[in-house]
């Protein structure tokens, strides 16, 4: 049996979504995951979400006008649709984000960007962490503890 999707529909879901930083960026769409853990979740939303996958979609201005966008969001849910019940992970809220290459972008190909962003944004090994430039080998930000600055 294929798991329920449920949708992510107020702004601080999508907000949590992002804080979570793992996203994968495909030619066709955006796609940002957060594994839902038991903490911080309300009674009346953990038992409205269950442990199914939910997903919330999003296309900005920058896409078009408002028909461009509603097309936009059209062809990601049937994408969603199709990819998700075989490949999405239940306990996981992912978020879909529209390009401007949405609209024009073939079916097929649409389905292969969000099947290949599943897979790497949900690796084992980068899945959760938090990416930035702290910590990173030859990162120039942060005060500098070389010799330039001890005698001065």
């Amino acid at each position: 049996m294929t798991p329920a999707i449920g949708r992510l529909k107020t702004r601080p879901e999508f907000l949590k979504v992002a804080a979570s930083r793992c996203k994968w960026v495909a030619p066709g769409l955006i796609l940002q995951v957060l594994q839902r853990g038991s903490t911080g979740q309300s009674s009346d939303h953990s038992a409205q979400s269950g442990t199914g996958l939910r997903v919330g979609f999003t296309v900005s201005r920058k896409v078009g006008n408002a028909v461009k966008r509603n097309r936009a969001r059209r062809r990601l849910r049937a994408v969603v649709d199709e990819v998700m019940p075989e490949l999405g992970r239940p306990g996981h809220d992912y978020v879909v984000i529209g390009r401007g290459s949405t609209l024009t972008r073939d079916f097929e190909d649409l389905k292969s960007d969000l099947r290949v962003s599943i897979a790497r944004a949900t690796t084992s090994k980068g899945f959760g962490s938090k990416r930035g430039s702290k910590g990173r080998k030859g990162s120039t930000r942060g005060p500098t503890t070389g010799p330039a600055s001890k005698g001065s």
